[in-house]
């Protein structure tokens, strides 16, 4: 029994991000937080510091401007398990030249936690217990989190490159409810000799999200006998079914600055980023008012652009009784002709680290280095 009660606890917590009025509109403070935790492995064993020095296909999510630099069609893929495996991630990229100044672009994200049990009818709301047969009656259901961005870049001249992505997500739980949004994102990468500067405005034409939720999934099938009909959610479990809404996501601008600098056949990269939102994240992070900022900072250092390690801050932190806390990361890549592999491991300190179990990351990148795909090449 006290496990069936644990999984009651842990259904309804998910379904209380449903339970504000169907006419409110609200600022969503993490209403688009399963993009947050960012893409390649070799950007996030930086720390993620990575918006002026994206220049692979990844660029697509940190700096849509970097896709510029490809020369040739390159396509990616990465695969996360994240909180011990509870959460899994998923993305999918490719970017092609189109001709010697544009660079269209495509990213698929996928974030989810499967096998949620469902135990709407192995309670025995007469009895106030589970049903005898319960373990038959709980079913199990998915919650997960879609993103799809359409890139395009641009090269202005030799220092200066911008870009544009249009995306579009899908958010469900189960059969419960779910939520579409649509934003714009746009963002400018500039150089001069070792010197790197990038900025992404995120969601700058700010993302609503509408919530709506299917009644239907909620009826429950044991027969009230002092009505003979079926019990209702509130009659069970004291709450109304939970009602749809809209969310405003506000804008977050991403600064970046970069040093890329050669030593000998080797290369040393340093990255130094700063996050700054608007929609009132106050707790654990540095903040003045609703504005909060989430710096990074990362460096990597590659061996005669074969092998590379990485090193990063990706995660600052403070709170009261708790001080100040930092979230390293670490990584480290292999280039073999026109396919790379890269891994990253993070979140192996931190407030929680103990609780939620570490998080390794792997990503594959292929560059299409065929006869006639280079840019420029008709």
């Amino acid at each position: 029994m006290p496990t069936l009660l644990r999984r009651l606890g842990a259904f309804f917590c998910l379904l209380t991000v449903l339970s504000a009025p169907a006419s409110a509109q609200r600022i969503a403070k993490y209403g688009a937080d399963f993009l947050a935790g960012g893409v390649d492995a070799r950007a996030l064993g930086m720390g993620g510091a990575y918006v002026a020095l994206a220049q692979e296909v990844s660029a697509g999510y940190w700096n849509v401007a970097g896709l510029s630099h490809l020369q040739y069609p390159q396509i990616a893929y990465m695969h996360v398990e994240r909180f011990g495996g509870a959460v899994s991630f998923d993305y999918a990229a490719g970017a092609f030249p189109l001709s010697e100044q544009s660079t269209l672009g495509l990213s698929l994200m996928r974030s989810g936690v499967n096998d949620i049990v469902n135990t709407l009818n192995a309670w025995d709301p007469v009895r106030q217990q589970p049903r005898p047969n319960y373990e038959s009656l709980v079913t199990t259901f998915s919650a997960a989190d879609w993103a799809l961005f359409v890139h395009y870049s641009r090269r202005v001249s030799a220092q200066l490159d911008v870009g544009v992505s249009f995306k579009g997500i899908k958010r469900s739980i189960g059969d419960f409810a779910e939520a579409t949004g649509y934003s714009v994102d746009v963002a400018a990468q500039y150089r001069t000799g070792p010197y790197r500067l990038g900025v992404t405005v995120q969601d700058l034409s700010t993302m609503l999200q509408s919530w709506s939720v299917n009644a239907a999934a909620f009826q429950l099938d044991e027969i009230n006998p002092a009505t003979g009909n079926p019990f209702t959610y509130q009659e069970v479990f004291g709450q109304d079914i939970p009602q749809g809404g809209t969310a405003l996501v506000l804008p977050v601008v991403r600064l970046g600055s970069g040093y890329v600098r050669a030593i000998g056949p080797h290369q040393l990269t340093v990255g130094l980023d700063m996050d700054v939102a608007f929609d009132g994240q106050q707790a654990f992070v540095p903040n003045v008012g609703d504005v909060s900022f989430h710096p990074r900072l990362g460096a990597a250092f590659s061996y005669q652009g074969v092998a590379e390690v990485r090193a990063g801050l990706r995660r600052l932190q403070v709170g009261n009784g708790i001080g100040w806390d930092v979230a390293p990361s670490v990584g480290a890549g292999l280039r073999l002709d026109q396919f790379s592999i890269d891994a990253s491991f993070g979140d192996f300190t931190g407030l929680a680290a103990q609780d939620l179990g570490y998080t390794y990351r792997i990503s594959a990148t292929l560059t299409l280095e065929q006869p006639g795909m280079k840019r420029g090449q008709e």
